[in-house]
């Protein structure tokens, strides 16, 4: 077993959950905040809402969704610690590379990388909290971590709504970029690396399973291609009013992005953030009696 790999203490358990928490937050905030910036963007580099939707959309997802897998792949086998850390400075270094952008393709490209590096963010923090947690804390563990996004879009869109009235869209990236370097550091230094299957009893080399193998059987799982695809119907809607709505609300109405920013977060974020909690707690009450309400549940909440 490698040195860095050990037993986590409770405090280090919550320092892990903290520091992932905090990884979730500037994932969401560096992603989201460009929505409050499209304005200000498409007018200081002359660019077409196609290509505004291109640089938002196909140029960030199509990265980020696809590397999302050999990264997974990765955590299996190598450290998560260091993944995660090495992501968190790829996107947050190329968020200020956006800052940096005098057109188009400068822009497109620093984007692309932001998907990279954040692509490297969701598995290893999945993979370590399922390894610091038991089945009957997972979810509200998940819910904390996750909880990360509401409040990442809360400090992104008012930060950049903000900073883009007194200041300049590229301060606004430079602002939130910074930050995130300085955690990378902190995550290297100081996120636990638990053993590999302690919360559940599995302990020591389980073996790893073929790529293929792997994905033949989640393929062959009914339930998971349904999820797969219900997860997936539902992020186009959300990625479509999140990323267009501050853009709507500022030519519909004419009102400055500072005031269309902070309705927004109030409005997106304590909804979320309500969700969320709620979400985690009661998974956790109604799954310990039916495992069937882990899905049950996001399914109903997804219709309402």
């Amino acid at each position: 077993m490698n040195d860095s790999v050990r037993t986590v203490t409770a405090s280090g358990t919550r320092l892990a959950l903290a520091l992932l928490f905090l990884v979730s937050f500037f994932n969401y905030m560096d992603r989201y905040m460009l929505a409050v910036l499209l304005p200000a963007i498409k007018a200081d580099l002359a660019l077409s809402d196609t290509q505004i939707g291109f640089i938002t959309g196909l140029a960030f997802t199509l990265f980020y969704a696809t590397l999302g897998i050999p990264i997974a792949r990765l955590a299996d086998r190598h450290s998560r610690r260091m993944i995660i850390s090495v992501a968190l400075a790829v996107w947050s270094a190329m968020t200020a590379v956006c800052g940096l952008a005098q057109n188009f393709a400068q822009l497109a490209l620093a984007r692309v990388m932001v998907g990279v590096g954040e692509a490297g963010a969701s598995p290893p923090s999945h993979s370590l909290i399922a390894d610091l947690f038991p089945a009957e804390r997972r979810a509200r563990a998940l819910s904390i971590f996750t909880l990360g996004a509401p409040v990442g879009i809360l400090v992104g869109f008012l930060v950049g709504g903000w900073l883009v009235e007194v200041a300049s869209w590229r301060v606004a990236l430079f602002t939130v970029a910074l930050p995130g370097l300085l955690l990378a550091v902190v995550i290297w230094l100081r996120l636990p690396e638990p053993e590999r299957g302690a919360a559940d009893g599995v302990r020591g080399d389980i073996g790893h399973v073929p790529l293929f193998s792997t994905l033949k059987t989640l393929l062959g799982n009914a339930t998971f291609r349904h999820l797969s695809i219900a997860t997936g119907l539902y992020t186009v809607l959300w990625l479509g009013v999140v990323q267009w709505i501050p853009s709507y609300f500022s030519r519909s109405f004419e009102l400055g992005m500072g005031t269309i920013s902070t309705w927004l977060a109030l409005i997106l974020s304590s909804s979320q953030i309500l969700g969320m909690l709620a979400g985690g707690w009661l998974a956790d009450r109604l799954g310990y009696r039916d495992l069937r309400w882990y899905l049950w549940l996001p399914a109903w909440s997804i219709l309402v």
